[in-house]
């Protein structure tokens, strides 16, 4: 099977646990106004790669990677589920630690066959980093041009399958950093037992000279970058969400 793959990071330490190796896929549904990566959505970008020329790399280097493993990125990287889940069971099989970042966009329930690839893909999955875009509905379509139904049915199932999860979430100033929109976060994350980490980001406009070199308009402007100590304050208000959530429900 081939896989569009738009860069490979090969010493990655944000990704998932340890020093990994990061691919990063093209293809996104998703149009978040703070993606800093616009060169991945197109789903036919990329260059073509098949799993056995990624693990060749990793086995190259595999000494660094000896706390760590392959983390598979995006875009949205379920938009090439069959690839993805090629290169987990290939890479579970020489003893590979496998992390999938993703929006979990693409998870429908209500379709067997979807399902069936969701199930495939899991069973070879030793954590998922979840990306949380905004708690609120009607905020969540307005960020992301996505509804979040079929994300939060993900984070269900998830926890349905005792998939060890970390959560993701994307400070933005005007757009998610409301104490109301922090706190009914937490709120909602301290619903599901499987969550194992949060990572709290501050944005940033890191991104903005991709959006001038393909011609397209960046959406935040006029949006400053977040602090990062502002970060630090709202991951305190979720996870005091969480454990008020916790403390109601035990």
């Amino acid at each position: 099977m081939i896989g569009r793959v738009h860069s490979i990071e090969s010493f990655g330490t944000v990704d998932g646990p340890g020093i990994r190796m990061v691919i990063f896929l093209s293809g996104c549904p998703m149009r978040c106004l703070y993606c800093h990566n616009p060169d991945t959505w197109d789903p036919k970008g990329g260059s073509p790669m098949t799993a056995e020329e990624i693990l060749g790399q990793y086995e190259q280097a595999r000494p660094f990677y000896k706390k760590g493993g392959i983390t598979v990125s995006g875009g949205e990287p379920l938009m090439q589920i069959g690839f993805v889940t090629e290169l987990f069971e290939k890479a579970k099989k020489s003893g590979i630690h496998t992390c999938l970042d993703t929006s979990g966009i693409t998870f429908n329930p209500g379709s067997q066959a979807v399902m069936a690839h969701f199930d495939r893909l899991l069973a070879s999955t030793d954590l998922i980093l979840l990306d949380i875009k905004h708690i609120d509905p009607k905020e969540h379509v307005k960020l992301c041009a996505q509804p979040q139904d079929n994300i939060l049915a993900f984070a269900a199932y998830l926890e349905k399958k005792q998939i060890p999860v970390w959560i993701r979430h994307v400070v933005v100033p005007g757009i998610t950093d409301r104490e109301e929109y922090l706190y009914r976060l937490g709120r909602y994350l301290g619903t599901l037992k499987n969550v194992k980490a949060l990572d709290v980001l501050p944005y940033h406009d890191m991104g903005k000279a991709k959006y001038g070199q393909l011609g397209i308009p960046y959406p935040l402007e006029d949006t400053a970058p977040l602090p990062p100590a502002k970060a630090a304050e709202s991951r305190k208000i979720i996870l005091q969400g969480m454990r008020d959530e916790r403390v109601h429900c035990s």
